[in-house]
């Protein structure tokens, strides 16, 4: 690993590529955020192990945001400190949206202090109480020895708090699973949320599968999502357990939803409008470990990059692969990681206290990238890819989430169905304010540039009935008899009271990726905006005549078929054939549905 891995774990890192997870703790604690923030090349008077030198081992300072709590100790607290201490818990726990994180034995300032065994248990026991007081449960994540400046045998304890789900409120984690035909997206999937190890022949991916010619060629070709849950003291939940979705949703506290996309690049244009569509909280990108980095491999890397999504790595089939097979791919992947173009820190998962140190990091930075190597076959590491989920944090904060539900509805409709007896259903993302059931919206823009009103009949997350839905939740609402064909992907459901503006013609500030010649006025790109999908024509390329791979440039665009809805500032993603080029949305020419029907010829 290169001086980057060294400097960011606090030079604890093995040639592996993970953190050296031993049982003493020298310059980095068990929080997984190292920071060597002792003094440099002084001697304390602790033991003094194997002839080194023994400098107190550090986290970083306490944060006074987040949903990490440091405590020295909890040992017989007063009834009025109690309380406090349960107020402070709950707001660690409203900072991580339901999990907190306790580093018992370590000071504010980030000093592993640790503490003596009977301490350590009546600090447990406090920490117990607090918990049951506001409805949580805790789970002990991992115990690390601390030997600074004591003869007797101190240790710190890393803690996860989640609090028991009420009314559907649990922490729920969108991930997007990227990767080549053929490497076990699908497959992985179907052993993760069905509980059950695969044949060697498919047998676990069947139940994705929406169509029949997928079950027939073994290849994705739509979007699917599948839920694996995590009850309150870090167990798995999954159909093995539980017959229904509402069952899962009824015991978890925290869940996973998997957006299953296409790995064949056919249907390419199937991925990119899940990943911009459905907002995916990270990806997971599936490499087979036989046939390494190959065909749509870089390319769904890249889109992840483009779009800035954090991903993670899979590394499967090791069963099929001798282990020197493995380890090339793994060295292929850290070269891959390292290139200019990515920046990313590999870190290798080959324990339990890797996966719970690979989680803390890839939610505090957004260069780490952990590799994982599994098997769906055999089971070899899926434990440890399962650790690695149960404790992901949230990776957008509780304000942030705040905000946007104090913003009027907004919703995507990104799936269109028609249910007996229920009527018309869309499904999407609630991208800002609150929906609730007997909500009047309007939806559009149509064909013509109108927005038409509705009615909210009922809502269902993750197939289980819900009340309230809040900003950045997924879901499907019940339109009753509202006619479907006035609906198409790409629409969005709001407030009334918000006035959307629709456009035709928008200005974008881009990048182009690739090329083959130079990309000027007329060309026509399929344009990817959140859920939007359209082809438009390039209309002007400001300040230049023409584009070059690699060039920047303020473009205006316009639509060919019917006007949209966008907004300044967000991300766009553009292409044809092997042209892409990314960017984001700098002015929208707002129009009113006369102006539209004129433009677009009706």
């Amino acid at each position: 690993m290169d001086s980057r891995v060294s400097e960011l774990f606090g030079g604890c890192c093995r040639p592996g590529g993970g953190p050296a997870m031993g049982g003493n703790l020298k310059a980095r604690g068990a929080g997984g955020s190292s920071s060597c923030g002792g003094p440099k090349g002084k001697k304390k008077n602790g033991r003094n192990r194997g002839g080194k030198t023994n400098n107190p081992p550090y986290l970083p300072p306490e944060a006074e945001d987040g949903n990490i709590e440091y405590k020295l100790k909890l040992v017989n607290p007063s009834q009025y400190r109690f309380e406090h201490l349960v107020t402070q818990m709950k707001w660690r726990l409203q900072e991580g949206r339901g999990e907190a994180v306790y580093q018992i034995g370590v000071e504010d300032n980030g000093l592993l202090v640790g503490l003596a065994e009977e301490e350590m248990r009546a600090s447990l026991k406090t920490l117990h109480r607090m918990a049951e007081k506001v409805g949580a449960d805790i789970t002990v994540l991992r115990e690390r020895e601390v030997d600074y400046d004591s003869d007797m045998p101190r240790k710190i304890t890393e803690v996860l708090v989640r609090k028991v789900p009420d009314n559907q409120q649990f922490l729920d984690l969108r991930v997007a699973v990227l990767g080549n035909v053929d490497s076990g997206k699908s497959t992985l999937l179907g052993v993760l949320t069905q509980g059950e190890l695969d044949n060697g022949r498919g047998r676990a991916r069947l139940n994705l599968f929406r169509h029949l010619h997928e079950i027939q060629s073994g290849r994705t070709s739509s979007i699917s999502f599948e839920i694996l849950g995590f009850n309150s003291k870090g167990e798995v939940v999954n159909y093995s357990d539980s017959r229904t979705a509402e069952e899962i949703c009824e015991s978890s506290s925290k869940m996973i939803t998997f957006i299953d996309l296409a790995g064949h690049h056919k249907y390419l244009h199937t991925t990119i409008f899940g990943l911009t569509s459905y907002c995916p909280d990270c990806a997971l990108l599936l490499v087979s470990a036989n046939t390494g980095i190959a065909g749509t491999t870089r390319e769904h890397l890249g889109l992840a990059l483009a779009l800035k999504v954090p991903f993670f790595i899979v590394v499967s089939k090791v069963d099929l692969c001798a282990k020197t097979t493995v380890e090339r791919t793994v060295r292929q992947l850290e070269r891959v990681l390292k290139q200019p173009g990515c920046h990313k820190v590999p870190m290798l998962v080959t324990s339990e206290d890797d996966a719970v140190t690979a989680a803390q990091q890839f939610a505090q930075s957004p260069n780490v990238t952990p590799i994982f190597t599994l098997s769906s076959v055999s089971g070899e590491s899926l434990d440890l890819l399962k650790v690695f989920l149960n404790i992901l944090p949230p990776l957008t904060n509780s304000k942030e989430q705040e905000e946007l539900m104090q913003q009027l509805t907004e919703f995507q409709v990104d799936e269109i169905y028609t249910v007996p007896e229920v009527g018309t259903v869309v499904g999407g993302t609630l991208s800002s304010g609150i929906c609730r059931e007997g909500d009047q919206l309007v939806v559009g823009p149509t064909d013509d540039g109108c927005f038409l009103e509705l009615r909210v009949c009922s809502i269902q997350r993750n197939r289980s009935a819900c009340r309230v839905l809040r900003a950045g939740q997924a879901a499907t609402l019940a339109l009753g008899d509202f006619d479907r064909a006035l609906l198409r992907k790409g629409m969005v459901m709001v407030s009334p009271e918000m006035n959307p503006t629709i456009c035709s013609v928008f200005e974008a500030e881009i990048v182009l990726l690739f090329h083959a010649t130079t990309f000027r006025r007329g060309f026509q790109v399929t344009v990817h905006v959140g859920n939007v999908r359209q082809t438009a024509v390039v209309e002007k390329i400001h300040a230049k005549d023409k584009l070059r791979t690699g060039e920047k440039a303020v473009v205006r665009f316009r639509f060919l078929k019917h006007p949209e809805y966008l907004k300044v500032g967000a991300k766009l993603l553009f292409r044809e054939g092997v042209t892409k080029g990314i960017g984001h949305v700098t002015d929208v020419q707002a129009i009113t549905a006369g102006e539209a029907q004129a433009s677009m010829g009706f």
